[in-house]
């Protein structure tokens, strides 16, 4: 499998509709300690701040990395997904990329062939961070499948619960709370 971990010369992802959605969620419900994993700008990790005990930002770019240095309880580290992240959270956030790889690959857009590739291998390894009455907060698009995401959100143990749906020019915009399936 290809890790998305490609480059360190990547510009950092801004934040977009999909961020702000996310955004709204994280300061309504983050508490404890709180994973957000791909953090790009850092928007989900300075708003994970307001209520959270401390935060860990996980980011393939080093620059998204450091542009995180000097936020009090917030540490910021490089990894790809969980390779690097150790321990577990009242809360993990993941603005995955969700969009179908097309021409020049970019990991922060990019979640695979068929746009649900990243999502897939986040789940597989998430239970293993998540307490057991912790949650996460995801956020995919309709470019992805939404079935398939489903479906895999099910196939790892999660349930979930759809948040909101926001419609954005030509694409859906879900954002869901999942919690273990007991």
């Amino acid at each position: 499998m290809k890790s998305i971990l490609t480059s360190d010369c990547m510009q950092i992802y801004q934040p977009r509709e999909d961020s702000y959605l996310l955004e709204k969620y994280v300061k309504k419900l983050a508490r404890g300690k709180v994973l957000d994993m791909g953090t790009g700008s850092g928007i989900q990790a300075r708003a994970a701040l307001e209520k959270a005990d401390n935060v860990l930002a996980v980011d393939i770019n080093m620059d998204a990395v450091n542009n995180l240095e000097g936020f009090e309880k917030l540490t910021a580290i490089r990894s790809d997904l969980f390779e690097n992240v150790k321990g577990k959270f009242d809360v993990i956030i993941f603005n995955a990329p969700y969009l179908p790889s097309e021409g020049e690959f970019d990991p922060a857009l990019d979640g695979g062939a068929k746009g649900f590739e990243v999502i897939e291998r986040f789940l597989t390894k998430a239970k293993d961070f998540l307490e057991k009455d912790g949650f996460m907060l995801l956020v995919f698009s309709s470019f992805t499948d939404k079935k398939k995401v489903d479906q895999l959100i099910k196939e790892n143990g999660f349930s979930f619960e759809l948040l909101e749906k926001i419609h954005i020019s030509f694409e859906d915009i879900y954002c869901y709370r999942l919690t273990i399936a007991f």
